[in-house]
């Protein structure tokens, strides 16, 4: 109850603070959305030369795509923590963190929140009916139920694989340019992974598991049956590299030193 009361303060101060500067929360809105509908053209022009995309229909690739948006908002709501090397470690923000009685990550969750960023979760949804209409699919009682469970899991996924990259700023505080290359490799779950080499599909389902953000749970509800078990592995991965990103952030947290010369 202490976390959800703080979660709910932060969220209503961070709205009074947004909406202070409504033309600046709007231009940000609209800057998300334009490049989500880059993504979209650029799928329609994909499909403006081939039919099929290694047995995938253009409004199922939509689909998916419309399915990663949604977790893909969540986690760029709650997981702002692209930049956490310069400003927590080198320039020692963490320090002041440290001192009040709540758990680091947890903090630093609630000091980055960009709750705009939901709004993706919204053309994600509209995406996916759009597609699921035109493929003629068949919604039963539970899968709205199943949805929400995905898209946790594959938020989790997300928020864990970048906690363990914050993470490595605990033992090597230099600056790295490795976040925003794994957000460009994060891009590939969005696509269907049978299109790529085994290579790749070992790496975006076991190692750096973002198949499970899209591809794997849209496959579910498209009823592509070889899918079921991945899809179902969903919330599974999930927890697990969040669990193991907070082991590791906990035991990261020991060998902060400040950042004193």
């Amino acid at each position: 109850m202490f976390y959800a009361s703080m979660f709910f303060q932060y969220a209503a101060q961070y709205m009074k603070t947004r909406l202070q500067y409504r033309a600046d929360l709007l231009v940000e809105i609209f800057s998300d959305l334009l490049s989500q509908a880059v993504n979209f053209i650029f799928i329609l022009v994909v499909f403006g030369h081939t039919s099929l995309l290694n047995g995938w229909t253009r409004d199922e690739i939509i689909f998916i795509y419309g399915f990663f948006l949604v977790p893909y908002a969540v986690f760029s709501a709650f997981f702002n923590i692209w930049d956490f090397n310069e400003r927590y470690i080198v320039k020692g923000e963490l320090d002041r963190i440290l001192t009040r009685p709540i758990h680091s990550l947890f903090q630093i969750i609630l000091e980055r929140l960009e709750l705009e960023g939901l709004f993706g979760a919204v053309t994600g949804i509209a995406v996916m009916l759009y597609a699921g209409h035109n493929l003629g699919l068949q919604w039963s009682w539970a899968d709205p139920f199943i949805f929400l469970l995905f898209v946790a899991g594959g938020a989790l996924i997300y928020g864990g694989v970048f906690v363990m990259l914050a993470c490595i700023s605990f033992w090597a505080d230099a600056r790295t340019s490795i976040m925003p290359m794994m957000y460009n490799i994060g891009n590939y779950g969005r696509y269907p992974v049978d299109i790529y080499n085994k290579a790749i599909r070992i790496v975006l389902t076991w190692i750096l598991p973002f198949a499970f953000v899209g591809v794997y749970p849209a496959a579910f509800f498209l009823g592509r049956e070889e899918w079921y078990g991945y899809a179902f592995l969903t919330p599974v991965m999930g927890v697990i590299f969040f669990a193991v990103s907070v082991l590791m952030w906990n035991q990261g947290v020991k060998q902060y030193r400040g950042a004193g010369n």
